[in-house]
């Protein structure tokens, strides 16, 4: 699988979440529409061929100059989908809507339903990821310090029966969850990307901003907020000059399937053309390994 959007004018798709609702999978994006970074929506039946289906609307003010790098996750049979606004800087947040078909959505009418404390960082949160964990949905999202030049990752959580809105989220801590220690981290980690095996959630993160280049590591956690890197090397590097992903293997989105097979999404850029693929997970000794690939790239 090799995806990229024809929704804009050139080829373009970053930040991928996938879920699965019924018999098909839905992937949504970040997809630049003229100069207004947006979030398109592809369908698939098996993962590997997908269908666009169109652009998720913007129409709330706090959306007016973009959005981008959509979460998702399935509950009660709908989709639940937490994306950033876009353009605003330290003023961006979080935003919520769901879906009952995977397509069209209702937005929150408390958008934006979080940000964190101005004490500890910058008050920005972007790249938003839910999931359930034990007895709660944890929010992992990235922000920045008060300088906007460390990008490190926060918390927050709310309970199991929770809408999702604005007055239910509460912060986990008062300071990163994640933060860039390792040298090939640089001065970033973002993109959290969480799935649980066992008592543990394992968080996927892109350490280095995009292109520099950007690679995808691995933390582990018992509790939700204490996390420990796994390796001082990336999880996934990008790739050789020449291929698909040598400037970044990027931004990673993990999925566990209803028969209990673990995804991981990612982007990656050559130089020209954003892409999004995807790498089967397996766990051995506690420890996430990614499957060998098959010829078909599965």
């Amino acid at each position: 699988m090799l995806f990229t959007s024809n929704l804009a004018e050139a080829p373009f798709a970053k930040d991928p979440a996938v879920v699965r609702l019924g018999e098909r999978y839905f992937l949504y994006y970040s997809v630049y529409f003229g100069d207004t970074l947006g979030i398109g929506i592809a369908f698939s039946e098996d993962m590997e061929q997908w269908q666009e289906y169109g652009r998720f609307p913007i129409t709330q003010e706090c959306e007016s100059t973009g959005v981008g790098a959509p979460g998702a996750v399935v509950r009660d049979g709908k989709v639940h989908l937490f994306y950033q606004t876009y353009g605003t800087w330290e003023k961006d947040a979080i935003c919520h809507a769901w879906s009952a078909d995977g397509l069209h959505f209702e937005k929150d009418e408390s958008n934006p339903v979080f940000r964190p404390t101005a004490d500890w960082c910058c008050g920005r949160a972007i790249d938003a990821d839910v999931c359930r964990f034990k007895d709660r949905y944890y929010l992992y999202f990235a922000t920045r310090d008060h300088e906007m030049r460390i990008q490190k990752l926060g918390a927050a959580w709310t309970s199991l029966t929770s809408d999702f809105s604005r007055d239910s989220w509460t912060q986990a801590c008062r300071h990163a969850v994640l933060a860039p220690e390792m040298v090939w981290e640089q001065e970033c980690t973002e993109a959290p990307a969480c799935v649980t095996d066992g008592d543990r959630l394992y968080l996927f993160y892109g350490g280095a901003y995009n292109r520099k280049p950007q690679q995808i590591g691995c933390a582990v956690t018992e509790d939700g907020i204490h996390f420990e890197k796994l390796d001082s090397v990336p999880f996934l590097a990008n790739g050789e000059p020449g291929s698909w992903n040598a400037e970044e293997s990027g931004h990673p989105f993990a999925f566990r399937d209803e028969d209990g097979t673990a995804w991981l999404f990612y982007q990656g850029f050559d130089g020209e053309t954003w892409r999004i693929t995807r790498r089967k997970l397996e766990f051995r000794d506690g420890r996430p390994v990614l499957a060998e690939e098959q010829r078909d790239g599965r």
